[in-house]
């Protein structure tokens, strides 16, 4: 009988370690095993030709077909950036999966955020493992960065031969939708239930995925996590020309003046010269300001979940009260009085928090103006939530999530929540857990039917102007609440549609 058990078992983790390969259009590939058996993950799986040389600043390739299996068990490289072991061939996704025979799970595909300029797909946070044990196909990928992922030049317009030629990075995210669409059936993933999210600049990719035609019919439900299409503050996206003019200064600034030489330059000087500036209305991959898409009803319709984080930071930090006020004056001219009641700055103190506290409620209102938005055509529901849960602080933190005067909340803090990846050395409670397995859950359910609701969980009601204008309020208790008070929508909504007015 020992003997029959060590065989067994010797036979289950043989299994476990090596599952079988997956047929993909581009040829055959071998994951590995996960924490369970029935969990397989696959990384650095190529859906793009390598955008080196002349394929620099063009939209993505198809991949290169192999022979054999190809091992799919290391991540592939992550694009350039400061890392100093980022790559140009770069453009790799990973998938995990525990369907079974037959089945077909919603796809959930993550689009990171790091501000347009930093960031990948294999990063630990996003390890997929948990939110795809929950019922979901995780797939996360690269996609290009600053002056590699977002630039226009003059050249590269006439090149385009009319169709624009900025958003590289948002072409990356197309691609590995429409491979998403051709392969993901092999990991057990359903064509017809795609979900995009993302946070911070990839919820701005998220939004302008729902505005931009190319991707019609490649996804079927969005989530945003602190981030509009303008990413974190109310404005438009910049013109195409705007974008051909700091292309011919980043030119200007590296010594060269051709496209050609321009494709030349090593990879690192496309880091050392500067960065790109996101997305750009390029009158093809984005046709016209998202804001006014959606106004319009023409953005790609589906259900939307969005919503911020209570401890957001992107007022700044004036130094004085003078700047502050002169700062509210250039922003919102006749409409600063209005402001500075809302946000006053008797005392430097006063006007610091001013600067975070407007700052946060920027970014409610962004996400609620998507929510809103997303509604025009009358067909698709929205839901918002607002993030307050209090994450343990990291020992020695820096950056994001440093405590701040307000709290730990803040921008990225959610993630870790959705992804369930709550990890050492972070000292983690039972409170914690609680607010994750319920996001992890609301998410994966709004992937597989649309809705987040679910059994066991609060009842979370859609997004209403009128009937319901707050938003769910994940934190140590989860429940429905107030965000913005109804003067401060109607001072944003003031200034939004100020800058969206038919001259």
């Amino acid at each position: 009988m020992r003997l029959i058990f060590l065989l067994s078992l010797a036979a289950s983790l043989a299994v476990a370690a090596s599952p079988d390969p997956v047929k993909l259009d581009t040829g055959l590939i071998a994951g590995a095993a996960g924490a369970t058996p029935e969990m397989h993950i696959y990384r650095g799986i190529p859906y793009a030709a390598p955008p080196v040389g002349n394929l620099r600043w063009r939209a993505p390739q198809p991949p290169a077909r192999w022979e054999g299996v190809r091992k799919a068990e290391q991540f592939g490289p992550v694009c350039t950036q400061t890392n100093p072991q980022s790559r140009e061939d770069c453009l790799y996704l990973n998938v995990w999966t525990a369907a079974k025979p037959g089945e077909k799970l919603p796809v959930m595909l993550w689009i990171y955020g790091g501000g347009y300029s930093q960031g990948s797909g294999s990063q630990p946070d996003y390890d997929g493992e948990a939110l795809a044990r929950k019922g979901a196909v995780v797939v996360t990928f690269n996609y290009r960065l600053g002056a590699l992922g977002f630039f226009a030049h003059p050249e590269l317009t006439q090149e385009s031969g009319g169709k624009g030629a900025a958003n590289f990075g948002l072409l990356d995210a197309i691609a590995a939708l429409q491979w998403i669409q051709r392969n993901i059936a092999a990991f057990g993933g359903d064509t017809g239930r795609v979900t995009i999210f993302g946070e911070s600049a990839g919820s701005g990719m998220v939004s302008n995925l729902m505005a931009s035609p190319l991707a019609k019919g490649l996804f079927h439900r969005a989530i945003g996590e602190s981030g509009g299409w303008n990413t974190s503050s109310i404005g438009k996206l910049r013109t195409l020309a705007m974008a051909e003019q700091a292309g011919v200064k980043f030119a200007e600034g590296l010594g060269v003046k051709s496209l050609a030489a321009l494709r030349a330059e090593p990879a690192a000087a496309m880091v050392t010269g500067g960065r790109g500036g996101g997305p750009v209305v390029d009158g093809w991959s984005i046709p016209q300001d998202p804001g006014v898409t959606f106004a319009e009803g023409k953005q790609n319709d589906v259900p939307v979940l969005v919503g911020s984080n209570r401890d957001e930071s992107f007022g700044g930090h004036p130094a004085t009260v003078e700047e502050f006020v002169e700062r509210a004056r250039n922003q919102y001219g006749p409409l600063a009085d209005t402001f500075l009641q809302l946000y006053p700055a008797a005392s430097v103190e006063q006007a610091q928090d001013s600067a975070f506290i407007a700052g946060r409620d920027e970014m409610a209102w962004l996400m609620r103006n998507w929510a809103r938005s997303a509604q025009s055509t009358g067909k698709s529901r929205s839901w918002v939530y607002f993030f307050t849960k209090q994450p343990p602080v990291l020992p020695n933190a820096t950056g994001p999530l440093t405590p701040n005067k307000f709290g730990t909340a803040t921008h990225t803090s959610e993630v870790v929540y959705v992804f369930q990846n709550l990890r050492a050395p972070r000292a983690w409670t039972d409170s914690d857990r609680r607010v994750s397995d319920a996001m992890s859950t609301y998410w994966v359910n709004f992937a597989a039917g649309g809705d987040p609701n679910g059994k066991g969980l609060p009842e979370w009601p859609p997004f209403d102007a009128v009937k319901n204008p707050g938003a769910l309020v994940l934190g140590d208790k989860i429940e429905n609440g107030s965000v913005l008070n109804p003067r401060q929508i109607a001072f944003f909504q003031a200034y939004y549609d100020s800058l969206f007015a038919k001259k």
